[in-house]
């Protein structure tokens, strides 16, 4: 599977990149450690370390394309990520970093460079630009990882996606002023005139998809196809009309795709990202395979200076300065200051300009690629490793232990509640109707009154706080319509339901595509509030080395098993499940008045 050279196959390297990148993943969620650590280790283990693939030898001048296809495609989904809606309690922070942050990033990050990496202004001023980004790339696993709030979380990922076209435009503008020797003010005018046109040109590709989508003009099986067509052709054509301004442009069609209520855009935007984790995947493997031993031996104890002043002075000089004044409370601000990963755009940007620098006569623009490498791998690491921490430290993430939602006011919401707050784990329930909250507010639970499904719940519930979902109204259909619509966002695993009335019945069971997994051996809506009126409880016991699982059930004869509290938190039990007692475990379970 080589040819002859020695060199690894072109469909090899595509497999390897692929197996390393999703395999990274995958084991950075069994490991739970940051994906971005695994993937880059993968990646230089490959490449640089063992040399079994070199990207530029195996894929040839496939590369480039690849990658800034790639990157305009995570854009675009990192803006059907923007709607505006969801910006409301953060729209003031972004906007200062956005306005205030990129031009005073440009200039801290170009002294950065100057004065302590040793560069000289011309490729102190172009790399200065890139270095605005902060990597939509990073941010999401990032994220996903840390279960931050909504405000800090929103703060970090509008940064991340609207700085970094600007910051390839930014770089534009500093190669320019670079290559006629000054700055006149007429530099300025097609820097301006890209900014127009690429928000023009994506704003009108975002339009016209949402308009034959919504006149049926393109049918269901083609929507997404179109969409990928649409966002390369845009990337492309914009690039093409005006250099680099392919990606502010997919970023501004993906904005308007998303604030534009499309019936289809849920599935869209679920397909779309999966697609970006393949994608992350691949470029991440990619890049760090591309990088040569001999580039990477440039970086010296300058290289390390200029990493911690990046990290520890640039950055959060930037966001305090400018949300100095905002109504943003000071632990965010100290988070989102301490939070600045760089990504793909950054590496792929660099990369593109420091040949430029070169072939114009600026020597030190070779230095331009192992900084930008090392600018990523350093922040990858350590915001990988200490974003969590840093957001517990500050009181912005959920808990190690996630939390409970219970769809459904009842008797038997409450009993549940009570019994899981007693382990001290957070609970919430919601329900549509507010007399049916009655019982929970009275025991001092949480409550949310209104559709859990509904987009203002989004906004005002913080998801982040919890990891389990119990679908328990009294309404089946609304159930398995909760269960289907939560599961891509918690995991199948972690999303349950009662079981459904007259699911034997061939006229009333759903497919099994529908829902999640039921519990309560069997027992629905009305029979486990019957039970409740009839004296049983939902109890908690901890199992131990002196009484175990048989000694529970002795006791416990004729209650059954809802689910167990460990470490890690709460799982329901399965109907017909299997559980084997382990010291430690908290059993929750339906106990009958005798037994208690």
């Amino acid at each position: 599977m080589t040819v002859a050279d020695g060199a690894m196959a072109p469909q090899v390297a595509f497999a390897v990149i692929g197996v390393l990148g999703v395999g990274a993943q995958w084991l950075a969620w069994r490991l739970r450690m940051p994906a971005i650590v695994l993937m880059l280790a993968a990646g230089l283990a490959v490449g640089p370390g063992l040399g079994l693939m070199v990207p530029a030898r195996d894929i040839g001048p496939l590369v480039e394309p690849l990658i800034g296809i790639a990157v305009a495609i995570i854009l675009f989904e990192g803006g059907l990520t923007l709607n505006l809606h969801a910006l409301r309690d953060a729209a003031t922070g972004v906007r200062r970093l956005v306005v205030v942050g990129a031009p005073l990033g440009w200039f801290l990050s170009a002294l950065s460079l100057h004065f302590v990496a040793g560069l000289g202004w011309a490729a102190a001023s172009v790399f200065g630009g890139i270095m605005i980004v902060t990597g939509p790339t990073v941010i999401a696993p990032l994220l996903r990882q840390a279960r931050l709030a909504r405000r800090p979380a929103m703060l970090l990922q509008w940064e991340a996606i609207v700085n970094d076209p600007i910051g390839a435009l930014a770089a534009v503008l500093a190669f320019q002023i670079v290559v006629t020797g000054g700055f006149d003010g007429q530099s300025l005018v097609p820097l301006l005139l890209r900014f127009v046109l690429s928000g023009v040109l994506g704003g009108l590709a975002g339009w016209l998809l949402v308009r034959a989508f919504r006149r049926a003009l393109v049918p269901e099986y083609m929507k997404v196809p179109v969409l990928f067509v649409l966002v390369l052709g845009t990337y492309v054509g914009t690039d093409l009309i005006a250099h680099e301004s392919g990606l502010l442009a997919v970023t501004v069609m993906g904005l308007v795709i998303a604030n534009s209520d499309l019936p289809s855009f849920t599935e869209l935007r679920r397909f779309k990202e999966h697609a970006t984790i393949l994608l992350v995947s691949g470029v991440f493997i990619l890049l760090a395979a591309d990088m040569d031993l001999a580039v990477l031996a440039q970086l010296d104890w300058r290289a390390v200076a200029f990493l911690i002043t990046v990290i520890l002075v640039v950055r959060p000089a930037t966001v305090l300065a400018s949300l100095a004044g905002s109504d943003v409370p000071l632990n965010e601000r100290l988070l989102v200051a301490l939070t600045g990963p760089r990504g793909v755009v950054l590496v792929a940007v660099a990369g593109l300009f420091a040949a430029r620098l070169v072939a114009d006569g600026t020597q030190d623009g070779a230095r331009l690629v192992p900084l930008a490498f090392a600018l990523v791998a350093a922040t990858v690491i350590l915001h990988g490793f200490t974003l969590a921490p840093l957001a517990r430290w500050l009181g912005l993430a959920g808990t190690d232990v996630p939390g409970l939602v219970i769809v459904g006011g009842s008797r038997f919401a409450t009993a549940i509640g009570l019994a899981c707050k007693k382990l001290d784990l957070s609970v919430m329930i919601t329900d549509r109707n507010y007399s049916r909250l009655r019982g929970a507010r009275e025991a001092g639970l949480a409550t949310y009154y209104g559709d859990i499904l509904a987009e203002a719940a989004e906004h005002g519930v913080e998801l982040a706080r919890f990891g389990v979902v119990l679908a328990a109204t009294d309404n089946d259909a609304y159930n398995t319509l909760v269960a289907t619509d939560l599961a891509p966002e918690f995991g199948r695993d972690n999303v349950y339901q009662l079981s459904r009335d007259k699911e034997e019945s061939p006229r009333h069971a759903l497919p099994r595509t529908l829902g999640a997994q039921t519990i309560g051996r069997g027992a629905d809506y009305r029979e486990m509030n019957r039970l409740l009126s009839e004296g049983w409880d939902v109890k908690t016991t901890r199992l131990t080395e002196e009484f175990g699982l048989e000694d529970w059930r002795g006791v416990n004869a004729g209650g059954f098993l809802l689910g167990t509290v460990d470490a890690s938190g709460l799982k329901f039990m399965r109907d017909n499940a299997e559980f084997r007692g382990a010291p430690g475990v908290h059993l929750l379970a339906m106990v009958p008045p005798e037994a208690r």
